[in-house]
């Protein structure tokens, strides 16, 4: 009789567009009417970066916590594996799991258990030691390092413009690829015969040397707000290298704008940026004791990166992008699980990896990076004073900026390199920088490689 009564009460809710709320039927009901009750449960909204027609939840009813919407929340997407994040006011957003994605406090946590492996130096440098020979495993760079034969540079004409010059080039790497870029310098570079590392260790040139790794800001290294940055220190004293991400510019052109989203793009960009580096220091006028990496967004990603596998570098300076909680939304910074090294790591511990070596951190309150005065800051901070050097990192914190290179972003650059590098303040204005179009700042063309269209 109950059985009955049952299938008859499930062929009217049937009917009715609804499923009978049993046991036996899992107690389930439709994902769109669960969270809309939940909406007017608790007085928010909610938005949704995708497609939830059909999906239902099982022992809907009993996954509300009536004391907790987070946790509400938690438990109704937890079989589709979507996430709840709290945007503003009474907005929610679901979202679809992101490996590279947490919350501030997730970073908190992992900061917490991080700094519990390490109490001094040497407990820190054997920690170091083995996160550098892990990352560098992951990502096979070291294998890419062996693959090398002879290369093929070519540079483009010398564009003068008000203190500075710009030379484009194409650095051919690995496998028949290249990497195109532009250099900014005070005077024109003259490419001589590849120096002696004996030479090398004798004389030192007079330009320091900044490489500037791209992020995804609209227009790549084309990006106007970027050119200022690169002809502004070239102005004052420094040689900047701007460079193609893998898949971006010229790139594209070569394997395809669809390659940028995929895990070679996480190991290429990194290697162009070793490969670069090996070509500029063969360069007899400038300083392997004064070697820069500064980015923004994907950028300082990869700004941190190469910092950790190459100690030739000598001063760092991540822009926007820094943190414990974010490891970059996009294969080209986290296709490759470099983040698992060590048991679990992030960007933060990679960053100090760098002391007690100069670096300055930008961040603002509009991204990732908004935790970095209480949380990355202080957790860097207390391994440079591992080495008695507190003093060699610092942050310049934006609050009431956003994820962007703007001016006062560029200008924190500016000043760090001044002091770092000794470069000529009297030569900081922007208003002197010539945008130019992107057809100049592309490097000479060459035949792709056989079998490539």
């Amino acid at each position: 009789m109950l059985k009955k009564t049952l299938y008859i009460l499930g062929l009217s809710l049937w009917s009715m567009g609804g499923m009978a709320q049993t046991y036996e039927t899992q107690f389930t009901r439709s994902l769109h009417d669960v969270m809309a009750d939940v909406q007017t449960r608790f007085g928010i909204r909610l938005k949704y970066d995708m497609d939830t027609t059909g999906l239902r939840v099982p022992y809907a009813d009993f996954r509300i916590r009536p004391y907790s919407l987070e946790e509400t929340l938690t438990n109704i997407l937890a079989p589709f594996d979507f996430k709840p994040v709290y945007q503003q006011g009474n907005l929610w957003k679901v979202k679809r799991y992101e490996y590279p994605r947490r919350q501030p406090a997730d970073g908190e946590k992992l900061i917490t258990y991080l700094s519990s492996l390490y109490s001094d130096r040497a407990s820190w440098q054997s920690r170091r030691d083995s996160l550098r020979r892990e990352v560098a495993e992951r990502l096979g760079i070291n294998a890419l390092r062996n693959m090398e034969t002879t290369t093929k540079n070519e540079f483009g004409p010398v564009r003068r413009h008000d203190g500075y010059t710009v030379q484009n080039f194409r650095l051919s790497t690995v496998n028949g690829h290249t990497v195109c870029g532009s250099i900014y310098s005070p005077a024109p570079l003259t490419w001589k015969k590849s120096k002696t590392d004996k030479e090398m260790k004798r004389k030192s040139g007079k330009y320091p040397l900044i490489l500037c790794p791209n992020g995804h800001f609209n227009g790549g290294r084309y990006n106007a707000d970027l050119q200022k940055r690169y002809g502004t220190l070239a102005r004052m004293g420094a040689v900047c290298v701007s460079y193609d991400l893998w898949g971006w510019g010229q790139s594209a052109d070569e394997v395809g704008a669809e390659a940028h989203h995929t895990s070679e793009a996480h190991v290429m960009q990194i290697y162009n940026g070793l490969r670069i580096l090996d070509l500029m220091l063969t360069h007899q006028d400038i300083d392997p004791q004064r070697v820069g990496v500064n980015g923004g967004s994907g950028g300082g990603t990869q700004t941190v990166l190469l910092s950790v596998l190459d100690d030739r570098f000598t001063v760092s300076c991540p822009v926007v992008s820094m943190s414990s909680w974010f490891d970059g939304g996009c294969p080209c910074e986290s296709g490759m699980p470099i983040q698992l090294s060590g048991g679990g790591t992030c960007n933060a511990e990679l960053a100090a990896t760098f002391a007690p070596k100069p670096m300055l951190v930008v961040s603002d309150g509009g991204d990732w990076t908004s935790t970095t005065p209480t949380l990355e800051y202080p957790y860097l901070q207390r391994i440079y004073g591992f080495y008695g050097a507190k003093e060699q990192v610092g942050n310049v914190h934006l609050p009431n900026e956003r994820h962007d290179f703007g001016p006062n972003k560029r200008q924190a650059v500016y000043q760090f390199f001044i002091q770092q590098f000794g470069l000529d303040s009297k030569m900081l204005d922007e208003s002197k920088v010539t945008i130019e179009k992107e057809e100049e700042m592309k490097a000479p063309s060459q035949a792709l490689p056989e079998g490539r269209e």
